[in-house]
């Protein structure tokens, strides 16, 4: 073994001693590898071909063969987007290896790939599994549009949200109505959220949108930028695509001896009450818990990471999104955006691959995606959208408005 390889053994080693005798966090699960397809309109593609190309392509990238995998995990929502429902098993057409090892598909709305990645770090955690890959995949591009509303509904209370005009956009335009009746007109900062991710994705090979919109586009109304629901325009709202992501997840002894180690350093996930009527709706609470609660695991603050990505399915999510995560006072999440902290070269950076806003939102893809990406900014390897010098990355993944709440924190281990 290179002498430069034992010495990065030696590092990680003495750095997980340093934690445990400090009783730190304790960490137990490490990404070890990813793949990352490009997202958009993929006509030629299926769901299957989707996840055999993102399963195989993590584990050539992690180095390990189909055999040493000990469980499978595969994010896909559906909801009516692909007639084929039943798609765990899915996973094993990327190898024969794969078959007879576990598989299990994970839903919840609009985080359900994080929910995949979780449950693999759980089963690490309870020494079921050594080694798990976790698969993201969405298609709904083939889907017509008003079916595409009708699906994505279906992560909304549909007792009492059901007949929302706009479909989701029309959930969040409701937030956002409501967020500005409290505290203010929002539109310059949500403008200023768009053009900031839509800048970001020109630098991300993965994203369906590599335009710099700018500022003002985004600001105003015009017949390429309409009102959708509310005070949002269609810049504030996210794509509809097609895309798959993966990563693989191993404990940290067999993590040691791979060419990468990105350790989870806490993970949490609060679950809220699906009814909007039940709660303050813009406050994010259950944000606001999986974020204390992972912070908290970690012994961090927010002022310890370097770079955030975050749910921004709609402009007026990030804004609050910046508040539930402790970066601004309620109500005071514009002053964050208008005054570059998080931009990519502010004090946090925020969405630095462009977000659901470039990047793209295919639902079952996207926490993985966000995974996947993080662990390419810890490691240095995110080329055009490369915070400098990142060490700790934060994750949050939502599901419905602010329902399904999933944090992760990541740290490099080698």
């Amino acid at each position: 073994m290179a002498l430069a390889a034992i010495g990065r053994i030696v590092i990680a080693c003495g750095f997980l001693m340093t934690c445990r005798q400090a009783q730190g966090p304790r960490m137990t699960a490490c990404i070890v590898g990813w793949s990352h397809l490009p997202f958009g309109k993929h006509d030629a593609e299926t769901v299957e071909t989707l996840i055999v190309k993102a399963a195989s392509g993590a584990l050539a990238h992690a180095g390990i063969g189909a055999d040493e995998v000990d469980e499978i995990f595969l994010g896909h929502f559906n909801a009516g987007f692909s007639p084929q429902d039943f798609t765990a098993a899915l996973v094993l057409q990327a190898d024969e290896r794969l078959r007879f090892k576990p598989a299990t598909r994970l839903e919840n709305a609009c985080a359900t790939g994080s929910a995949a990645v979780h449950a693999a770090v759980r089963a690490i955690e309870a020494k079921r599994a050594r080694i798990s890959l976790v698969v993201g995949v969405e298609q709904m591009t083939k889907t017509p549009p008003a079916e595409i509303g009708r699906n994505l509904l279906r992560a909304s209370y549909l007792a009492e949200e059901g007949e929302t005009e706009g479909g989701f956009a029309g959930v969040f335009g409701k937030i956002a109505q409501a967020y500005f009746q409290r505290y203010g007109d929002q539109s310059d900062a949500l403008a200023t959220i768009a053009a900031k991710n839509h800048r970001n994705g020109v630098g991300n090979p993965f994203a369906q949108m590599r335009k710099d919109l700018g500022f003002d586009f985004c600001r105003r109304e015009s017949e390429k930028n309409p009102f959708v629901a509310g005070p949002l325009k269609r810049t504030d709202c996210s794509l509809v695509s097609d895309g798959a992501a993966a990563v693989v997840i191993a404990d940290v002894d067999a993590a040691l001896s791979m060419q990468r180690a990105v350790a989870f350093r806490a993970t949490a996930h609060a679950q809220d009450f699906l009814p909007m009527s039940r709660r303050d709706i813009i406050d994010f609470e259950g944000c606001a818990v999986a974020w204390k609660q992972a912070l908290g695991r970690a012994r961090l603050s927010i002022d310890d990471l370097s770079f955030v990505e975050t749910h921004d399915c709609f402009t007026i999510a990030e804004l609050i999104e910046y508040e539930a995560m402790g970066l601004a006072e309620k109500g005071k999440g514009a002053r964050v955006a208008l005054d570059g902290v998080t931009q990519m070269d502010g004090r946090l950076p925020v969405n630095p691959s462009g977000g659901l806003k470039a990047k793209g939102h295919p639902i079952g893809a996207t926490g993985v995606s966000m995974h996947a990406l993080a662990a390419m900014q810890l490691c240095g390897e995110a080329g055009g959208i490369q915070v400098k010098n990142a060490r700790i990355g934060g994750i949050f993944n939502m599901g419905g408005a602010a329902v399904a709440n999933y944090v992760s924190l990541l740290e490099r281990l080698r």
